[in-house]
């Protein structure tokens, strides 16, 4: 087993590796068995498969198909079945313009089958290695006690394949003590809510003695991760940069949100079409909902949504949307969950309110609310708010707040028009992942009210 563990990169390389010729292999023998039209009389061949080749690799980046240890099995398969059936989607045509003719889609629809089965058989197989291969990490947290780093610890518990959590221990032990106990772990959780002059000495401590260190990060630490190096003569410097996205960036963002809402308003024509008689024919009332919302440099503006809920939702006070809420209706169970409800803030973009992709603008009581708590959170609106974004793909509906704008950082500070094509394109693959669209728990929400108690003394 040990042999096994030092080979383990190779080994699941050669695991991932397998599952992608597979893939291929079915691809193939389909391309053969039914698009003998589609062909090459020389070396063209060779440049079809190349390009299913590299298409498949991106695809199954941008989904997250190679997240072994770190995504959940179901959510693999899934992302490669995904990025699988992407692949022959563009793969289709493509073979339709080599054979100048429309071609039966059948073989396609066969072939991919087979290949997520084989996806659903290669993926179970890697998994389960990998968790084979890799050692279980015992991990000692040391945590000023906040509820932010309780729920931390609380997810990470739940990957029990991956992570131990056995003991914690609070900084006010003292540093002797701490460094004592990080001897007997793998690894160490350092949590953001103890005195920083303290974190800095923990993470020099474990780094010099080989330690994993897991750092949950603070607003500064995100604002400085993309940071460039720089030097004056022989001093190293770190550059952060303040000023958001470039002009050149936002004018470019800017036509491409005017372009992608213009033509997404009229292919999604007939279904907002169908979505409004199904509202009015369910009890009568308006169809569009128009809510405040606050965006860029802290304005105020109306997004459209189609009304989910009953008329006069929020008569009593604004209250969040919770699981199996009887305020939402009949249509509203429907489109929620796709996110067809949020179809008309296509016109939001069109004019210039929201973008495509960006900042969730957030209900200006909610808005209040988070920046009472974390002062900080305004900074995510040093950009337009977005129809998607980076907590909207990574995160969940229920997220809490400094995650979320932790990850609103991560987007603004990391911003690129790749970035962009991939959270869109992300988008559509979490709108049938029911956690992403799911309301508030009040009964998770109520276990999660006190922290967890991780015990000083070295027992679970």
């Amino acid at each position: 087993m040990e042999l096994l563990y030092k080979f383990r990169k190779s080994i699941i390389f050669f695991l991932q590796s397998l599952t992608v010729f597979s893939v291929v292999a079915v691809f193939l023998n389909s391309w053969t068995k039914y698009y003998a039209a589609a062909s090459f009389e020389f070396k063209g061949n060779y440049v079809v498969v190349v390009v299913y080749f590299i298409m498949l690799l991106v695809f199954m980046s941008v989904f997250g198909a190679h997240k072994y240890g770190t995504a959940r099995l179901h959510d693999l398969i899934y992302s490669t079945c995904l990025a699988t059936i992407s692949t022959n989607f563009f793969t289709f045509f493509e073979l339709c313009l080599v054979a100048r003719e429309l071609l039966s889609p059948w073989g396609m629809i066969i072939a991919s089958a087979i290949q997520c089965a084989f996806a659903f058989i290669c993926c179970y197989c890697t998994n389960s290695v990998y968790f084979l291969v890799n050692h279980v990490k015992n991990i000692l947290v040391i945590t000023g006690g906040s509820e932010t780093s309780a729920k931390l610890v609380r997810k990470m518990q739940t990957i029990e394949n991956r992570y131990r959590i056995e003991r914690g221990i609070s900084p006010d032990k003292g540093m002797d003590a701490v460094k004592q106990a990080i001897a007997d772990y793998d690894a160490v959780l350092i949590c953001d809510d103890f005195d920083k002059t303290m974190q800095d000495a923990l993470i020099k401590h474990c780094y010099s003695i080989g330690k994993k260190i897991y750092v949950q990060p603070s607003t500064t630490d995100i604002i400085l991760s993309d940071s460039f190096k720089t030097q004056i003569f022989d001093s190293p410097l770190l550059v952060c940069k303040t000023r958001g996205l470039t002009n050149e960036q936002k004018a470019f963002k800017r036509l491409f949100d005017i372009a992608v809402s213009f033509i997404g308003i009229i292919i999604a024509s007939p279904i907002m079409a169908a979505i409004a008689v199904a509202i009015k024919i369910n009890d009568g009332g308006p169809v569009v909902f128009k809510q405040n919302r606050v965006t860029e440099n802290g304005k105020i503006f109306n997004v459209y949504k189609f009304r989910s809920m009953i008329v006069d939702a929020d008569k009593d006070g604004a209250k969040k949307a919770v699981n199996d809420d009887d305020r939402i209706t009949a249509v509203g169970k429907v489109i929620r969950p796709l996110r067809l409800d949020e179809l008309p803030q296509l016109f939001n973009i069109l004019f210039g309110s929201m973008s495509l992709v960006g900042p969730r603008p957030e209900r200006t009581e909610n808005v209040h609310e988070y920046t009472t708590e974390y002062p900080e959170f305004n900074l995510r609106h040093r950009v337009k708010g977005g129809l998607t974004g980076y907590a909207q793909v990574y995160g969940k509906y229920n997220t809490s707040p400094i995650d979320k704008l932790h990850m609103d950082l991560m987007y603004i500070e990391n911003y690129s028009f790749l970035l962009d094509l991939k959270l869109i394109v992300m988008t559509f693959k979490i709108l049938f992942v029911k956690e992403s669209t799911e309301g508030f728990d009040e009964s998770a929400n109520k276990n999660l009210s006190k922290p967890a108690q991780v015990n000083d003394e070295g027992e679970n």
